[in-house]
């Protein structure tokens, strides 16, 4: 068995509303969506969304470098994963959002090819059921309570609120109405995607002190540090790294420095959901809380990888947000099941959903590449 073609496909998928956060406004999900083929007709399918403000890579981008690797993967046996990864990482610099989408179809294909599911590629499972986040990111606060509500009424039990989006003290108002409406016994956590100063995300968290609030993610820019250390020095609220976290290293500077007493985990950021693992794994070690997280508006695909990790890593305390169920058309035959605000752990070969190339067909947009050299 081996490789025969790989194929970038990038679509833009209508969402179902608006998710509002600092700096972005997300309409629709623009993802590439990697199709691999073997010589005896296997297909796998990886996805990674644009990310440019949190990984830097575009739509042109992602398919640039897809294109750029496959020269290198093409003749390969797929179920040689970790040499697949090597030679990436020895053609070409990051681009870890095209080399996760790459990496998570080729354990789709290996996952079926051995009739095993792709947790089983990547540990022992230890859990079938699990919390999702629901995300309130509407930017409004009547709107906010009323999605809380419904999600609340719907069985969710683990939030995030999107912050960083007005001044810290209306933030910390709708905070607080959130919190008291959701009442005890639940995961609570806010995300400023990097929208506060360090000033403001301190006046943000003494604001919300004492309101229930579990967590509290990226208060400031991805490489303050110290501001991050300074967030949380002020707070007896746990603050959360993730546009900070690209590496390992990353991992161990922000536990170094107090800067975070846990991480938001994601394969764009981190390279694939091998690399993800084994992230899980140190931040078990170093007793930090986990998140495995998707970006906003990534398909069953993304998400279906983002299940497996979370079913076999050692601890993921603040739960697992999916995002597949923001988009108003998925492009999984049977987009991935959830229920009550938690879903069940993907046990069929590989990664367990089926893509409709219909679907596909209809959300791909055409995208002007360039040579990367």
């Amino acid at each position: 068995m081996h490789i025969k073609t790989i194929e970038p496909i990038a679509v833009s998928l209508p969402m179902l509303k608006p998710v509002i956060m600092a700096g972005e406004e997300i309409r629709r999900a623009d993802n590439v969506l990697v199709r691999i083929e073997t010589g005896d007709g296997l297909v796998g399918w990886g996805e990674a969304a644009s990310a440019p403000v949190m990984t830097g890579e575009t739509l042109e981008s992602i398919v640039s470098a897809i294109h750029y690797l496959e020269a290198t993967l093409r003749g390969r046996e797929p179920t040689d994963i970790a040499g697949a990864l090597a030679v990436m990482d020895a053609r070409m610099y990051g681009n870890h959002g095209a080399k996760a989408a790459i990496e998570i179809a080729l354990h789709d294909i290996t996952g079926r090819a051995a009739g095993k599911p792709v947790h089983a590629l990547l540990g022992e499972k230890k859990r079938s059921r699990m919390a999702l986040l629901g995300v309130i990111a509407g930017g409004d606060f009547d709107s906010d309570l009323r999605d809380t509500e419904k999600k609340k009424t719907a069985g969710v039990t683990a939030y995030k609120i999107k912050v960083g989006i007005d001044s810290a003290a209306k933030d910390a108002a709708r905070t607080r109405a959130i919190c008291k409406l959701l009442g005890n016994d639940l995961l609570i956590s806010a995300d400023a995607n990097q929208g506060y100063t360090t000033e403001q995300a301190i006046e943000y968290v003494r604001a919300v002190k004492g309101s229930g609030l579990d967590f509290f993610e990226q208060p400031v820019m991805a490489d303050d540090l110290a501001g991050m250390a300074a967030v949380a020095a002020a707070s007896d609220i746990a603050i959360g790294a993730d546009e900070g976290i690209h590496s390992l290293g990353d991992i161990e500077r922000h536990h170094e420095r107090k800067a975070a007493r846990g991480v938001s985990l994601k394969a764009i950021k981190l390279g694939g959901i091998r690399a993800v693992v084994e992230a899980g794994r140190l931040c078990e070690r170093l007793g930090m809380s986990v998140n495995v997280s998707c970006k906003t508006g990534e398909s069953s695909v993304a998400c279906a990888a983002a299940l497996h990790v979370a079913s076999v890593i050692p601890n993921i305390s603040w739960g697992l947000t999916l995002t597949h169920t923001s988009l108003a058309e998925d492009i999984a035959a049977q987009p991935i099941a959830t229920s009550s605000g938690h879903v069940e752990s993907l046990d069929r070969p590989g990664l367990g959903i089926d893509v409709d190339e219909d679907r596909v067909r209809r959300h791909r947009v055409q995208i002007a590449t360039r040579n990367v050299a």
